[in-house]
Formats: structure tokens, sequence, C-alpha cells
């Protein structure tokens, strides 16, 4: 799974034919030992969790690059 970015000790990955469990399109996050699976469309947590402070820098960088993640 490739790393498309890092930051603040949290890494955002994503596979690209990663469509049969979760049928929208996501990110995975991971910090420390926690992992969130994330929509791209509305950022809604679709499975696990990240501390909250976390999470919300995970759905503001998904904000910013929803464009771009939706394009590829």
């Amino acid at each position: 799974m490739p790393v498309i970015s890092m930051f603040y000790g949290i890494m955002i990955l994503m596979f690209y034919f990663d469509n049969k469990k979760h049928h929208l399109p996501h990110i995975h996050a991971q910090y420390a030992e926690h992992e969130a699976i994330v929509g791209i469309d509305d950022g809604e947590v679709l499975e696990g969790s990240l501390p909250r402070s976390k999470m919300r820098l995970v759905q503001a960088w998904i904000e910013i690059h929803r464009e771009d993640l939706l394009a590829n």
C-alpha cells in the first residue's frame, strides 16, 4: 500500500484497487497503533479510529486534497 502523505506522525495510504470491502473511495490513515479508513467524499470514518485531534487533521487534509484524490 503506497504512502501518499506523512504529517505530524500520521501516514496516509491509498490502495488503488481496494474496493471489495469498502465500496466508496477512501484512504487509510495510520498514527502510532491506531488506524482508520476514511471516506474521501465526506471524511466519514468507515472503520477504525484515530485520536480526535489526529482525525481532525486527516479530515482537513482530505478536504484540501479531495479533488486530486478523486482524480486518482
